[in-house]
């Protein structure tokens, strides 16, 4: 499989519209590094995402995973636009949108929204609630009388969990997850196809994570979401999405379906991040082997050569050292870029 083509990462559900969301194609987002105050020039660059394919369909779940830095987050900022695409192409229903200016943009956000990370700097302190959901509405002009706003943002905080008569308080009157509640309201305000959640439940407690998790399947089933699921912990990813994409140093390194990636990891990097998650059984996890990654993560700014997870991988051949794999597809909705599974 060439660096262009995408490989079919979602598959509909039943029941469900069986046409494409969101297509990448080859996706680059590489950052200068400059230097100088007056008379800049280029002295590195910081390859964020290095050229990543994928196709999600209608009403499915994609989970990004992968250690910080890998480039999930800037993958998610770049489908929506929010930066901008160094190489590549980023379809949306079909539509080209690789290169649309904000004028061009603007009704497309309409149909694609985020949720973000935080729930606490993700929502202005100032506002009310009732004017942090209905900012969507106001901004593109979604409600045409004062009544039919009120009566929005009340049935808007209804599908969250929210009591309507919270609407005249502000963000700091309310706890973790309440927030994101809100800010889950604020992205469907405007009934988006795709909404893009880059690590809904890392600023959680536990106890509260799996309430938000149920509460976006909930929603997806109700209102025929896709989505794009960004997380570190594959044991969140695992609840929710349909397919999983296993992403490295800008890279993706693997893709299978959920029961796939877990049942038989290919690559030694999806091994490590299972071997990674804790059994709640003590004995269990006590007679579990040991898979140990040593080092860290490389560097963007100048990233390994040949396959860039060979210095911290337990199974390096010397063609890993040299040799760049591509990312294969190995039938049945499964890829993988690792020369252990090449094919001849």
């Amino acid at each position: 499989m060439s660096g262009s083509e995408a490989p079919q990462v979602n598959q509909a559900a039943p029941g469900r519209s069986n046409d494409e969301v969101v297509r990448v194609e080859d996706l680059k987002v590489h950052f200068p590094l400059l230097k100088g105050i007056i008379m800049q020039r280029r002295v590195a660059t910081v390859q964020a995402v290095d050229g990543i394919s994928f196709v999600l369909q209608r009403g499915g779940t994609l989970g990004l995973v992968g250690e910080s830095g890998c480039g999930k987050s800037t993958t998610g900022l770049a489908i929506l636009r929010m930066l901008e695409p160094t190489a590549g192409r980023i379809l949306f229903e079909g539509e080209d949108i690789t290169a649309y200016d904000k004028e061009r943009m603007r009704p497309i956000r309409r149909r694609m929204q985020m949720v973000y990370q935080d729930p606490y700097g993700s929502l202005n302190p100032r506002m009310k609630v009732r004017d942090i959901i209905g900012e969507p509405l106001a901004v593109h002009r979604a409600t045409p009388t004062a009544n039919a706003y009120s009566e929005r943002v009340s049935q808007l905080m209804r599908l969250v969990g929210l009591l309507p008569d919270m609407a005249e308080r502000y963000p700091h009157e309310f706890s973790g997850g309440q927030r994101q509640r809100i800010g889950i309201a604020r992205a469907l305000a405007l009934e988006p196809s795709l909404v893009i959640c880059d690590e809904p439940v890392s600023a959680l407690d536990v106890s509260i994570q799996a309430q938000v998790v149920n509460l976006f399947m909930e929603l997806q089933e109700r209102l025929g979401l896709t989505y794009i699921f960004i997380a570190h912990n594959l044991a969140v990813v695992r609840h929710i999405s349909d397919r999983i994409a296993v992403m490295y140093l800008g890279r993706i390194v693997e893709i299978a379906s959920r029961a796939e990636l877990y049942k038989r990891p290919l690559h030694p990097y999806t091994e490590a991040l299972l071997a990674a998650i804790p059994v709640a059984d003590p004995e269990i996890e006590a007679r579990r082997p040991r898979q140990i990654v040593k080092g860290e993560v490389g560097s963007a700014l100048n990233p390994p050569s040949g396959c860039r997870f060979h210095p911290r991988c337990p199974k390096v051949m010397d063609k890993c050292r040299s040799l760049d794999p591509l990312l294969t597809d190995l039938g049945a909705g499964r890829a993988v870029a690792c020369h252990l599974h090449a094919t001849a």
